[in-house]
């Protein structure tokens, strides 16, 4: 549908017709079927490569280019509404470009944009790959809601690590719609500060950095694409050995992303004794959402300013390791696995850390102080460990969903020990499976040996040890294999 319809006038003729029309896609390639845009090609003049410039399409929708000696222009028939704002900033800017698309009918279908240094004209002020960068940001983005006349950004796509305030003030003017409506309103305002000579240098150092933080960002909404249950079945039981019940729990909550395109109210906390794979598991679930995940350690956390951040009024200020975590993924959707939630509760007189996990956990939103911005959590998916669950106060229990995690028994840890442990340590070191084995009473002797303390990462270190000395005869004294029996286990791990 015509969106833009901007008429000649008896005060000013020379203002062209708008023609384009925008539609909508969140197609994540473009193609000859999907183009970024499409141009008039009656007269059949543009071919598969054609170098020119973008007129402003607020002012006359077309591509100007040369053939034969002679300018030319072709009228923007249609546009992807995600870039109807980057092209008119190629516009303003004439920078010179050259398409890649191809004819059908009187149509020019465009499906590839690139800068070209042609003629001394107007050179992108972002570092080498910003346009390419800034069309694939846009094509991972979902469309748009509808254009209207007075909106000048153009939609969804995301950041990079920008650092030049040029970089950043192009970038929010093509894709500023690719942020949620608060960061939208709060870059333009430190952009402002930024850029304005009545504040001090330490103001617009801080302002710039926060930019650059929160610019590098790719912000996603809540939906959540599906997940197959046969697939995350088979990672649990790549990572994992029995606990039938914890798996049941996780595949219950696949199935209700799947049903609901999001991910779950509440996170999911478990509770067992240290050993036992609390973190494994953790790890497992983020793959199986493939999500980036980062790490919390609670019990190295005693002032809530770690996490929230410091003001920008100190000279050393810095974002907390919340606001780090979602820079360093580089993207808004992710598993923060909270590691010993149970020390949560301890904090130093500065603010409790407790507190600041609560308002990570109630996905409304987390504000951290350096970057004075709320700070959307709805694709944060928490995953918390504890091993002791009385230390957990009721307002961080109530935000999970609680799995108790029991140890294994002694015939578990010969399995896990023989089938998992030992056969992960020689794969990781580069040795065959024949190189290094034990017998039956060696499996059962490292099992009692160990058979008072809970989970297995002492099984873990056992097979570490038992690995390495293999490892050591084979290299050494030349030994084709090591076969270890009880007598031989005990010496060496006792």
């Amino acid at each position: 549908m015509p969106v833009f319809d901007f008429k000649n006038s008896p005060e000013d003729p020379k203002v062209a017709e708008c023609t384009y029309e925008v539609f909508y896609s969140s197609q994540p390639e473009a193609s000859k079927e999907r183009p970024i845009l499409v141009l008039d090609n009656t007269e059949g003049w543009l071919k598969h490569h054609s170098m020119g410039v973008f007129l402003n399409p607020k002012v006359r929708t077309a591509f100007e280019f040369k053939e034969d000696g002679r300018t030319l222009s072709a009228d923007i028939l249609k546009i992807d509404a995600r870039f109807v704002s980057l092209l008119k900033w190629l516009g303003e800017n004439h920078i010179n470009v050259r398409l890649s698309g191809e004819a059908a009918g009187t149509e020019y279908a465009v499906y590839k944009i690139r800068e070209t240094a042609l003629g001394g004209a107007g050179k992108l002020s972002a570092e080498d790959g910003f346009l390419q960068f800034m069309i694939e940001r846009l094509l991972a983005s979902d469309a748009p809601s509808e254009l209207t006349e007075d909106e000048d950004e153009a939609e969804k796509g995301d950041s990079m690590k920008l650092t030049s305030i040029q970089s950043i003030t192009d970038f929010v003017n093509c894709a500023g719609r690719t942020l949620p409506d608060n960061i939208q309103l709060w870059a333009r305002r430190n952009l402002a500060v930024a850029r304005s000579n009545e504040v001090s240098a330490e103001e617009r150092r801080h302002a710039q950095r926060a930019l650059s933080i929160m610019l590098n960002i790719q912000w996603k909404g809540d939906y959540f694409h599906a997940i197959d249950p046969k697939e995350a079945r088979r990672i649990l039981d790549e990572e994992l050995y029995g606990m039938e019940r914890v798996k049941q729990r996780i595949i219950e909550t696949i199935i209700q992303i799947n049903r609901t395109q999001t991910l779950p109210t509440y996170g999911i906390l478990l509770i067992g004794p240290g050993g036992t794979g609390k973190s494994q598991i953790a790890y497992a679930v983020a793959r199986i959402l493939g999500l980036p995940w980062t790490t919390l350690d609670m019990s190295s956390i005693n002032d809530a300013e770690q996490l929230t951040g410091s003001s920008r009024i100190y000279a050393n200020a810095k974002p907390g390791i919340i606001m780090d975590a979602f820079a360093m993924a580089g993207e808004s959707n992710l598993v923060f696995i909270i590691n010993e939630l149970d020390k949560a509760a301890s904090g130093n007189g500065k603010g409790n850390p407790a507190d600041v996990l609560l308002t990570l956990l109630d996905n409304l939103g987390f504000t951290d102080n350096y970057m004075e911005c709320m700070i959307p959590t709805v694709g944060v998916y928490p995953i918390a460990t504890a091993n002791d669950r009385d230390l957990i106060s009721a307002p961080l229990m109530s935000r999970f969903a609680v799995i108790e995690i029991p140890d294994y028994t002694l015939e578990e840890k010969k399995v896990i020990f023989s089938e998992y442990a030992l056969p992960r340590v020689l794969k990781r070191i580069g040795m065959q499976k024949q190189e290094c084995t034990l017998t039956p009473d060696a499996v059962d002797a490292v099992v009692s040996l160990y058979k008072e303390t809970s989970g297995i990462r002492d099984l873990e270190q056992a097979a570490e040890h038992i690995a390495a000395n293999a490892l050591y005869q084979i290299e050494v004294d030349h030994a084709k294999s090591v076969v270890f029996d009880a007598d031989a286990v005990k010496k060496l791990l006792s």
